[in-house]
C-alpha cells in the first residue's frame, strides 16, 4: 500500500470505506459489471448488497422492490406479482441478471434472475 493510499484510507469517511469494500466484493463476481456501467436497454449482470426491500403495488399489482448497491451506484430491482421473496431482505448480498431500463432517471431491472450470496462474514 502506497503512502498516498494509506493517507486516503485514514481520511476517508466510513461511507467511502464501505463503498470501496462493496465495489471490491462485487468485482469478484465473474461476469458482473459495476452498477454505474450498466447500460439502459441492454442485459446486464451486477452484484452487491440490498439496501432496502419494500412491498409497493404498481398499478394495482403487488410488487417487491429492492435497491441493490455495489459501491459505484444502485439499481432498483422490481419483481412484479410478488408480495415477498424468501431471502430477499436488507443486508443480503445478491447477484442479479436482467434487462436494464431507465425508469424516471433510475436504473431498474424488472423480474431479474437472482442468486443469493453469503452475507458479510459468512
Amino acid at each position: 500500500m502506497s503512502l498516498r493510499t494509506a493517507v486516503q484510507h485514514v481520511l476517508a469517511s466510513a461511507d467511502d470505506v464501505a463503498a470501496v469494500e462493496e465495489r471490491d466484493e462485487a468485482a469478484k463476481q465473474l461476469g458482473c459489471k459495476a452498477v454505474s456501467d450498466l447500460a439502459p436497454r441492454a442485459r446486464g449482470k451486477a452484484a452487491g448488497v440490498l439496501r432496502s426491500v419494500v412491498l409497493r403495488p404498481r398499478e394495482g399489482v403487488p410488487a417487491v422492490e429492492a435497491e441493490l448497491y455495489d459501491g459505484s451506484g444502485s439499481v432498483d430491482l422490481v419483481w412484479l406479482g410478488r408480495r415477498a421473496i424468501a431471502g430477499i431482505e436488507p443486508g443480503r448480498r445478491v447477484k442479479v441478471e436482467g434487462m436494464v431500463c431507465d425508469v424516471e432517471g433510475r436504473r431498474t431491472m424488472f423480474n431479474p434472475r437472482y442468486e443469493l450470496r453469503p452475507r458479510a462474514g459468512e
